[in-house]
C-alpha cells in the first residue's frame, strides 16, 4: 500500500500542471480574443470538457501505473488534488490578469452584466442595478473570488471524478 501514496501524489501533481496549464493556455486564447471578461457559455463547457479529458486521463494513467487496477476513493483522491493543484494554477493566471495584462478586466464583466440586465430586465428598476453592482464589486474581490474559484474546481472535479471513477474503477482481486 506504501507504493501507491507516492503514486497518486505524482499523479496528482502531474496532471494538476497539466490541467492548469491547458486552462491557462484556454484563458489566453480568450484573452487575445477579447473574450476573457464576457462569461461565454461555450467557453464555459469548452473548460468543462478540458478538465473531463484532463480528469479521465489521469485515472487511466494511475490505473495503468497500478497494474490495471483503480478503487473509487483513489479516483476521487487523485481527481480533487488535480483539480485543486490546476484550480491554484488559476488563481495565479487569474491575479496576473487583473493587475497586469488587463487591470479593468472585473469592471468590463460587471458593466457587461449590468448592461446585459438592462436589456433583458428593461422595467428592472435602477436601484436594483445599483444593489447587484455592489454585490458583484464585493465578489469580485481577490480573497473571495480566488475561494469561488477553488470552490468551483473542486465541486465539478468532485462530480467528474466520481462519475469517471464509477465507470473505470477496477477492484483488486481478492
Amino acid at each position: 500500500m506504501d507504493n501507491q501514496a507516492p503514486s497518486i501524489k505524482s499523479t496528482i501533481i502531474t496532471f494538476g500542471v497539466i490541467l492548469g496549464s491547458i486552462s491557462v493556455i484556454f484563458q489566453l486564447m480568450l484573452f487575445f480574443l477579447d473574450m476573457h471578461y464576457k462569461n461565454d457559455s461555450t467557453a464555459g463547457i469548452v473548460s468543462l470538457i478540458i478538465m473531463v479529458g484532463v480528469l479521465l486521463y489521469s485515472f487511466i494513467s494511475f490505473k495503468n501505473q497500478n497494474q490495471g487496477f483503480i478503487s473509487l476513493s483513489e479516483c476521487l483522491k487523485t481527481g480533487l488534488g488535480v483539480s485543486l493543484v490546476s484550480a491554484l494554477i488559476g488563481i495565479i493566471y487569474t491575479q496576473i490578469l487583473v493587475n497586469f495584462l488587463d487591470p479593468d478586466t472585473m469592471q468590463k464583466s460587471l458593466d457587461l452584466t449590468i448592461d446585459t440586465l438592462r436589456v433583458e430586465n428593461p422595467e428592472m428598476p435602477q436601484e436594483a442595478l445599483d444593489t447587484t453592482r455592489s454585490i458583484q464589486e464585493k465578489m469580485s474581490s481577490p480573497l473571495i473570488f480566488s475561494a469561488v474559484q477553488i470552490i468551483f474546481a473542486l465541486f465539478f472535479g468532485f462530480i467528474i471524478s466520481l462519475i469517471g471513477g464509477l465507470i473505470v474503477k477496477k477492484s483488486r482481486p481478492e
